[in-house]
């Protein structure tokens, strides 16, 4: 009973810290088609509503390690381990994005306090990642999903 306990706790993080992460992915991506055309002080101003949002990092460390033990553990139900398998490769394609891309914009305008001579490139690079990344979160959910689904009922 305490290892079904164990499972049910970590497919609950799983998904649970998946769905918060896909939350502040989509805010970005939906709100790229009033931003992205926005003149430089105005998006400058808009960014600095992000100011904190690195302490999500703490979430996908949680969405990371809770997938791992899903895959661990339900390592006996095949569609549960290459499910959870496919949401990991899809994290970690959204973290990819998020430090080739993303990063380096935010470190280049020192997290959208500085403005640089290509701000605008780095805008681009900056709310383009972010619709990649939120595109990857979406289908680590998507297949964290279908894990559930293909879940044994003791």
């Amino acid at each position: 009973m305490q290892a079904r306990t164990t499972y049910d706790v970590a497919f609950f993080l799983a998904l649970f810290s998946t769905a918060i992460a896909l939350g502040a992915a989509m805010a970005h991506a939906l709100e790229l088609p009033n931003k992205i055309g926005l003149p430089r002080d105005a998006y400058f101003i808009v960014q600095s509503v992000y100011a904190g949002w690195d302490r999500l990092g703490y979430l996908l460390v949680v969405e990371l390690l809770s997938m791992v033990a899903v895959a661990y553990l339900g390592r006996a139900e095949r569609g549960v381990l290459w499910s959870t398998v496919i949401a990991l490769m899809w994290l970690l394609a959204a973290q990819a994005v998020f430090w080739i891309y993303t990063y380096p914009a935010n470190v280049a305008t020192q997290n959208w306090t500085a403005i640089p001579d290509n701000w605008s490139y780095l805008r681009d690079t900056w709310e383009y990642s972010h619709a990649a990344g939120a595109t990857f979160q979406a289908m680590a959910m998507a297949a964290l999903i279908v894990a559930a689904l293909a879940r044994k009922r003791a």
